[in-house]
Formats: C-alpha cells, structure tokens, sequence
C-alpha cells in the first residue's frame, strides 16, 4: 500500500502545504495548498491568531485538492533562535559486537550536554562513529569492538517559539510528528551525493531568514539561521525609491537585479513614489545598486558564519542556492564573487503529480519535508544516512526502555 506523507512548510512569507503519495520512482504530489503567511516574521511566530487562520487555510486548501483528511505533518522550522552544537559520547561495548543499543546509548550520552532549560532538541544528528580508535566509521552495528564513539550534531531551538508553532498547527486540527530545519530539508532535495561527499554548503534564502546547512563527507557539520532575507531587500527597494512595500516587492520581480554591473545605463522604469501625483522614470541601475548592497551584506554574514565553522576549506563543491530570493537574477554571480566559491541555483526537479507551481526554489523546503516523511516511514532504513537523519515522533526523546532492560538483566 502506497503510503501518503504531509508536510507544512510555515515561512515568512507563504505557508505551503503539500500531500504526496510514496511511490516506487517518486513522490507524487497529490495536494497543494499555498496561502500568503500572516503573524510570522523572520520565521517567528509574533501573532498566535493570524498565523493560526493563515496555517489553518493552508491545510484546508491541501485538503480540498487531495481530497486526504490532514491530521498530522512534517513542520519546517527556521528563526535566528535555531542554534547548533557538536557533541562526542562514549560508551563501552557490553558484548564483544556492536548492537543497535550500543548506538543508542551512545547517541544519548552525547546528547548529554548542558542544554539550558528553555531550549528544545529538534534533530541529534550522527556524523560519524569511533571504534576502538578507528574513526571514519559510518555504521558500526555488526563490528567487533570494546569502545564506541559518536560525533554527534544537536541542533536547538528556542522551546517557547516551538511550542507556539506547534500551538498555531494544532489549531489547524494537525499533529506535529517532527520539526524539520529549513536548510535540511531543502538539502535532501537540491544536493547530488557528490556535492555531499565533496563538501558544499546549502544557502536557503527565504522571505525573513537565510538558512544554511554544511555538508562534508556525506554528513552535516554546521547548520545556521540568519535574520535576514529576501522581505529586507523589499524593504530597501520601499524606502530608497519611497513607494508601498507591495509596490517595492513587484518592482523587485519584474525590473530586480542583484549586480549593477551587469545593467544597461540607459534602462529605465516607470513607479509612482509617495507624493508624486504622475508616474516618473528611473534608471534600473539605482535598483540594482539598492539590491546589490543588501545581497552583498546576506553573503557576507554567510561567509563570516563559514569562517566560524573553521570549515571554509573543505567546500570544494562550494554554494547551493535556493529558496524564493534566490530567483533574482545576477544572485549567482554576486555569491560566487563574495564567496570566492563555485554557486549554483537549484531548484525541486523528478516531481510528478500537481507540480505546476513547485518548480521553484521558493518550494525546496516544502518538497524536501515530504521527502524526509518518506524516509521516516521506510521500515527498513538501510542506509546511514536514513537512520541519522529521518526519526519517527519524539526523535528528541530517544526510547531507552530497551537499554534499560537490559542493564536490568545485568544487575542482581
């Protein structure tokens, strides 16, 4: 039986919910559901209410063009409160082989770290695994060995704005079986395995945040929010040429540029400012220069946030672009001059089903949340990577009863 996964894409500026229905080749998209986001800035839910209807019509919309009852979803989650720790646990080998609960005991003890009491586990990430003092280790289970370590990724957020887009979710009569970070769930979709292997890093630009995840040996090393997106280059637009934000934002798709070098100086477009009681005319090189400056500053704090990682020298693969603002043209170029790194702009690709309005960065994240409930309601998980990243409900509560079990047999 083909199984059907959910997931809800809550950003700044949209809520996409999609249906889709596993099959052998792919994820066929049976619903959609895209409403303007309301009550939620830089990915932070600042009205319970608004955000509430606007999630809620979302959901009824996905309902109405699947014609599947939604009650329980994959939710993205992004916001500068998202934060990350590498972490090591330890454990010794009861038998001379390494079992699933020798994992699990190891996992839980490197998420043994001091987490202050208002921040939540979303993911417990494995990078990797040490036997004996045998690193470069990806799957243990199975191998002879007295000591076993794991490096572990643990990614936080703040438990109060959690809790309050669970709140505004559960209004919509929907269960949250897992949080999902933005930029991991775009990656899952845009990045090839070599890309992966190599070393790259996902720059997911959305409407309030710019969300980015590294990759190097096939695992994630560093993840980061940013609060700054593609609503602050509107902003700039609103104020330097002194019109309405919603005029600002279509100005921006239709006439935007992210270098000036790469406008004519005689192409010009006609706005009507605050004040001015006929349109006037102005040269598209003042909003390219308005729009390079703000873009030039998001690679900036991206590549700053790269150097603190300390792993800016194993991305030969280089940038990943995606998300809604990384449809503006020139953005490529302007990362790879700031970057000094290959970029490429990538977008969902292989959809079948209602996949009109999908083939778009500005819907990474939304397919790549069906693409984790996928994973997660594969019963084998053979790979690696399946298991580290995909978690059924609860992932941040790791259920030790059978370890528990089992020290009881050891104890008299």
């Amino acid at each position: 039986m083909d199984e059907i996964v959910v997931g809800i894409d809550v950003g700044t500026t949209k809520v996409c919910t999609l249906v889709g229905r596993v099959e052998e080749e792919a994820i066929r998209i049976l619903g959609v559901g895209i409403e303007p986001s309301e009550g939620i800035r830089r990915g932070v839910i600042v009205d319970l209410a608004t955000a509430a209807q606007a999630i809620t019509r979302s959901v009824k919309k996905a309902e109405q063009t699947s014609g599947v009852e939604i009650n329980a979803a994959l939710v993205s989650l992004a916001g500068a409160h998202v934060s990350s720790i590498n972490s090591r646990g330890v454990v010794g080998v009861a038998g001379e082989v390494i079992d699933e609960y020798d994992v699990a005991r190891a996992l839980d003890s490197a998420r043994a770290v001091a987490i202050p009491h208002n921040r939540e586990i979303i993911h417990i990430i494995q990078r990797g695994f040490v036997v004996d003092g045998q690193d470069g280790i990806q799957q243990p289970i199975g191998m002879h060995g007295f000591r076993l370590e794991v490096e572990a990724h643990i990614i936080t957020a703040a438990a109060a704005t959690v809790e309050n887009l669970r709140q505004c979710v559960g209004a919509a009569n929907v269960e949250v079986l897992q949080f999902v970070l933005n930029p991991l769930a775009s990656g899952d979709v845009v990045l090839t395995d070599t890309e992966r292997q190599m070393g790259v890093v996902v720059c997911d630009i959305g409407g309030g945040t710019t969300d980015l995840a590294m990759y190097v040996d096939d695992n994630i090393w560093h993840t980061m929010v940013l609060a700054v997106g593609g609503n602050h280059i509107t902003a700039d637009i609103a104020h330097g040429l002194r019109m309405p934000t919603p005029q600002a934002e279509e100005i921006k798709k239709q006439y935007g540029y992210a270098l000036k070098s790469g406008v004519g100086s005689e192409e010009y477009f006609t706005v009507r400012p605050f004040g001015e009681e006929q349109p006037v005319q102005v040269n598209r090189r003042e909003l390219a220069h308005i729009i390079e400056a703000r873009v030039e500053e998001i690679f900036l704090m991206a590549l700053q946030e790269i150097k603190r990682s300390g792993y800016d020298g194993l991305l030969p693969a280089g940038m990943v672009l995606t998300g809604g603002s990384s449809d503006l043209p020139g953005i490529r170029q302007l990362a790879s001059q700031v970057l000094g790194l290959p970029v490429r702009t990538a977008k969902p690709d292989k959809l079948v089903g209602l996949v009109d309005k999908l083939s778009s960065p500005a819907y990474s994240t939304s397919v790549g949340l069906l693409q984790w409930a996928a994973a997660m309601q594969d019963e084998e998980m053979p790979s690696r990577r399946d298991r580290s990243r995909y978690r059924p409900k609860g992932e941040s509560r790791m259920n030790m009863e059978p370890v528990k079990e089992w020290f009881k047999r050891l104890l008299p």
